[in-house]
């Protein structure tokens, strides 16, 4: 392909300003005449963009394909065109269709005597140094799947179509290979990665997107959806769900779930920061001068921030905090909700929220339940802190606004959206990525956003109208089976047992003594009776890529 862009000059006539000649690569190749006529327009714009881009007055493009002149009024395209379409967006151009005897400058450009069909030598432009904010990790998952995509065999004729026989394909074989792409020698899936079927290589991608901090032990749904942002593979559901159940740290730190009671539900907000709860959690051990958590909600997002303080704030201590950690960044909350505790009701706070305008609407006496959703945060932030902290629990504080980070980051069940795109528009990049993104305009962001929110309202007053009480069954357990022992009655030699694993273990069970009971094989260092209430006991899970750590420091 070739291209000389010219301006006119005093005279009237066009002169060269620059020159362009580019082969086209393997995929690029096995492009029809109509897309490589309109690759060499893109490539045009990207080589002299700083001169192109936003011009006042159009800029005149001249091809030898008579076809293009329509191509922008076309109504039906498919997903490389979409791409294409979003870059061309950035300029003003017009393209006019000019015959071939006249175009004989670029036309010998685009016939260069050195762009024979043979490997080019790889040639460093910039220095690594230039790249020191990319994440090595996720450029070496990326060069992984780039080099097992052609020893999965499953993939071979997907390969194969998109780059060799697309042109000469049956309309069924079309059909179903419309969604894949193949760029920069990577298959795509309706915009997401391909992984090829290599356990090593999902199970690291599970690590990343479960193990990590700035994933934190999130769920299986959870899980998966942060997968999904980026990568795909046949399966993918079922891995996550399989990763997460047999999490060791996950199980730990999870008590079995216990039957569900009815909720009273609070009124749905019209929009973000309209409505937050707030309560605290405390019996930490001290860290960076702190020992408990304030915890601030936004009842319509979900959007939660956590906040590092002492047990003995004041009211005055209290209202600093919210000014400076959440007023100054979301406004003045309509209402607030809190657990009536006497920090929250002081006359500092309530002469506070006169003056502001804020309606305190604080919980029933009767019921709790109605700030049920910062409890269920909490819950979140201890288990996230003990995946995490140190055996002394010392530095809990340090992790706090990544637990803020990842709470923020994960899908809501209640929403169906993560607070971050409910208040921002759009989610956060876990770590840098080649996976090309597309900046949308202004206005698209606003209309997504403003559907986004009547969607969350929407599924907010549906879980609201489908909360429901849920029975609990009574589990059984072979002898010889491994379970998980509910932790809440052993005392282990830590700063505080706020941190301390929920389920020790696992144990195997020697003996069934009644349907109710259970003895276990304990380690010698737990002196306690060896005989369990089948409530306190829960099932293992368990993956040989995953090994349990049984090193409780356990009291004598």
């Amino acid at each position: 392909m070739g291209a000389i862009l010219s301006q006119r000059g005093e005279d009237n006539r066009l002169h060269p300003v620059a020159y362009m000649s580019k082969s086209f690569s393997g995929a690029e190749a096995n492009y029809d005449t109509h897309d490589k006529e309109l690759l060499a327009i893109i490539k045009a714009l990207e080589e002299w963009r700083i001169f192109l881009e936003a011009t006042d007055k159009p800029i005149q493009v001249f091809t030898d394909h008579r076809n293009l002149e329509y191509w922008m009024q076309a109504r039906t395209f498919n997903r490389r065109h979409a791409r294409w379409r979003i870059f061309l967006s950035d300029f003003n151009f017009e393209i006019h269709y000019r015959p071939g005897k006249q175009s004989g400058k670029p036309d010998a450009l685009s016939r260069r005597s050195d762009y024979v069909d043979a490997p080019v030598d790889p040639e460093v432009m910039l220095p690594s140094e230039v790249f020191a904010n990319t994440s090595e990790a996720e450029l070496e998952i990326v060069t992984e799947i780039r080099n097992r995509l052609r020893e999965d065999p499953s993939l071979e004729p997907i390969i194969q179509f998109l780059t060799e026989d697309a042109d000469n394909a049956p309309p069924s074989i079309r059909k179903a290979y419309w969604d894949y792409d193949w760029e920069e020698d990577l298959l795509w899936y309706c915009g997401k990665l391909v992984v090829p079927d290599s356990e090593p290589l999902k199970e690291r991608l599970l690590r990343e997107f479960h193990n990590s901090p700035l994933a934190g032990h999130p769920g299986q749904q959870r899980t998966l959806e942060l997968i999904s942002r980026s990568y795909w593979w046949p399966g993918m559901k079922s891995s996550a769900k399989e990763w997460v159940e047999c999490c060791p740290t996950c199980q730990a730190n999870q008590r079995a779930h216990a039957p569900a009671i009815a909720l009273k539900p609070l009124e749905v907000p019209p929009f973000p920061f309209h409505t937050i709860s707030y309560d605290f959690i405390t019996g930490f051990p001290k860290s960076n001068g702190y020992d408990a958590v304030l915890v601030v909600i936004d009842s319509f997002s979900k959007f939660g921030h956590f906040i590092p303080t002492t047990k003995k704030v004041t009211a005055k201590g209290l209202a600093d905090l919210f000014i400076t950690h959440v007023w100054k960044l979301h406004r003045l909350p309509i209402k607030t909700v809190s657990d009536r505790g006497t920090t929250f009701t002081g006359k500092f706070l309530r002469a506070l929220y006169q003056r502001l305008g804020i309606k305190p609407a604080f919980s029933s006496a009767y019921h709790p339940e109605s700030d049920g959703q910062t409890e269920r945060v909490n819950q979140f932030i201890e288990f996230y802190l003990r995946s995490y902290v140190t055996a002394d629990h010392s530095d809990w504080a340090t992790w706090l606004p990544l637990a803020e980070y990842a709470y923020n980051n994960a899908r809501h069940s209640a929403t169906g959206k993560t607070p971050f795109e409910l208040v921002y528009g759009r989610n956060p990049v876990m770590s840098p990525s080649n996976v090309p993104a597309n900046v949308p305009e202004a206005d698209h962001v606003a209309d997504t956003l403003a559907q986004e929110w009547k969607e969350a309202e929407a599924a907010l007053r549906m879980t609201k109208e489908k909360m429901a009480g849920l029975k609990g069954t009574t589990p059984e357990y072979s002898i010889g089976e491994k379970v998980w022992l509910d932790g809440k009655n052993v005392e282990l030699r830590t700063n505080s047992n706020k941190l301390d694993p929920r389920r020790l273990g696992p144990f195997e069970i020697l003996e069934r003594i009644s349907n109710h009971a259970y003895r276990l094989k304990l380690p010698e260092t737990l002196k306690i009776h060896d005989v369990f209430y089948v409530g306190l006991l829960s099932k293992v899970h368990e993956n040989p890529s995953q090994p349990f750590q049984n090193d409780l420091p356990l009291k004598q």
